[in-house]
């Protein structure tokens, strides 16, 4: 062996005795990660007081749960697992949307990065390569991807590129501990950091085929496509790779998310076009997702949503117990973002937020309408864009004009369905600049609870903005060394980051959004 390959061993086998040794001081050598998304609090309390004998209930017997954990930015998916894994938010990590605006990217098409920059930033499903017959090869094209200048190249834009900071994934790996997640897009290459290297075993199955199959049309084949990533964590928990083969043992940190509760939560009517063919039940299938009441009553879609996830829960549970490891496994639920409105009365859909401007008496003359016009018709290039959902956010394509547009929307705030426009000064004490940041978005609007701007039959529920409802999510981190603990003190989900590497001997400041926010660990921890 060369001495410049005994060294490099060398300080690998330091690195991985450092981190077992400090992990050994909290008798925690691993962390698994658990995203039920769209799970919240009182989804959990209702579960337990119904379920005494469930996976969640055993979770919470020997931890600690937090019942007013929220996400510290809009919740959107990309921001809200971001939280969970840098422990910030866009002020740090920079990522607003799964489909958002950048000022200094360029359109996929352009390879030489010519004329001005300014694009839609895309990273969901349509980003996948695809067999002829529209099915997700499960990794992602490179030229559907946005491009960007980099030390004069004009180079795509991966996801993990995208992002302005680190990972504890790459913390962890850097520290000498394996790493893993799953998710429900290749485009949660995220994940990996700005390295493009943090998760060593990434298994990212499609769930929502581009004109092809949509498993989140039905909680039933939701389900089935949540059980592959299941069997990857049960395969991780024997030390092997998720796919069965040959691994390097128990990941450090791993985990993955659920979408079974969330797609419960949304269903104006289960496998309404009748695709998933295993979804038979009369229970379930053409029957109403989302809550009964204004009290978390959940449909019969939803409980279907929440109880075959709990049974994934205890899967992993008895496989940690198998193995022997579940008393050194950290074992955390919480969500990347909840659902909203929970009250179904409170459902509106009026239409999309752009068309809804149009219509109004005056659209067609006045400056702040046509500004959004613009940026709402925009397909590609520097022109703006619009982003819908629970929320609005705009992208103006002359930002100079962010005062007369956020004051026309205050005008018209009755006829748009909104509750507050955030601009200007108001907006910079939550984000950044957007003179000076190319992805933060000029204006963001919050609709009143229960707006959806949307004319889709297929959902009752969204999430992306503000409302309680949308960033109020369950949190319960659990060991069996720890006692039982309802903490009702607000705290923040990224503030999961940092108490992962703290829980397994690392310095949480090597995440550099902990430094740059100043995101603290969670309380009522023993480390």
């Amino acid at each position: 062996m060369s001495i410049c390959r005994l060294l490099i061993f060398s300080l690998a086998v330091a690195a991985l005795l450092s981190l077992t040794a400090a992990a050994q001081s909290n008798n925690i050598q691993h962390v698994l990660l658990i995203s039920v998304d769209g799970l919240h609090a009182l989804d959990v309390s209702r579960y337990i007081e119904s379920h005494p004998h469930s996976a969640l209930a055993e979770l919470a017997s020997h931890g600690v749960t937090y019942t007013n954990a929220r996400t510290p930015a809009n919740s959107d998916s990309f921001p809200g697992l971001l939280a969970l894994v840098t422990g910030g938010s866009p002020l740090s990590h920079g990522v607003f949307y799964d489909v958002s605006y950048d000022r200094k990217i360029f359109d996929p098409t352009n390879k030489t990065c010519s004329g001005a920059p300014g694009n839609t930033m895309v990273f969901d499903e349509s980003i996948d390569a695809y067999t002829p017959q529209n099915v997700s090869l499960n990794r992602i094209d490179p030229g559907k991807l946005p491009r960007v200048l980099v030390s004069g190249q004009c180079v795509p834009l991966f996801p993990h590129s995208a992002l302005r900071t680190n990972t504890i994934f790459e913390v962890v790996k850097a520290a000498g501990g394996h790493t893993a997640w799953e998710d429900k897009h290749p485009a949660y290459d995220l994940v990996n950091g700005p390295s493009g290297k943090g998760v060593d075993d990434l298994y990212t199955p499609e769930i929502t085929n581009v004109n092809g199959f949509d498993a989140t049309g039905s909680v039933v084949c939701t389900v089935e496509n949540d059980q592959l990533k299941v069997t990857g964590i049960i395969n991780e928990i024997h030390g092997l790779q998720h796919d069965g083969t040959a691994g390097p043992g128990v990941p450090a940190v791993f985990g993955m998310n659920f979408q079974a509760v969330s797609v419960g939560q949304k269903l104006a009517k289960d496998n309404q076009d009748g695709s998933c063919t295993d979804d038979t039940d009369p229970r379930i299938n053409g029957q109403p997702g989302g809550y009964v009441d204004g009290s978390g009553t959940p449909t019969d879609v939803l409980r279907y949503g929440l109880e075959h996830t709990d049974a994934a829960l205890a899967s992993m549970i008895q496989a940690l117990k198998d193995q022997g490891i579940y008393n050194s496994t950290l074992f955390i639920v919480t969500a990347k973002h909840g659902q909203s409105p929970m009250i179904p009365l409170k459902v509106n859909k009026p239409g999309h937020f752009a068309d809804l401007v149009a219509a109004l008496p005056d659209a067609g003359t006045n400056p702040a309408a046509i500004a959004i016009a613009n940026a709402s018709a925009c397909s590609t290039g520097a022109c703006g864009f619009v982003q819908d959902d629970d929320i609005a956010l705009i992208w103006l394509p002359d930002q100079g004009k962010d005062k007369p547009v956020a004051a026309y929307l205050n005008t018209n705030a009755n006829a748009l369905f909104i509750e507050e426009v955030m601009a200007g000064d108001e907006l910079k004490l939550k984000f950044n600049n957007p003179l000076n940041d190319s992805r933060t978005p000029d204006i963001i609007v919050q609709p009143i609870y229960g707006t959806i701007y949307t004319t889709s039959s297929k959902k009752n529920a969204e999430h992306g903005g503000f409302s309680f409802g949308d960033t109020n999510v369950e949190l319960i981190v659990s060991n069996p060394s720890l006692a039982a603990r309802t903490l009702k003190t607000p705290v923040a989900t990224s503030q999961v980051a940092p108490t992962i590497l703290k829980a397994l001997g690392i310095e949480p400041t090597k995440l550099k959004s902990v430094q740059r926010e100043g995101t603290e660990l969670l309380p009522a921890l023993p480390f």
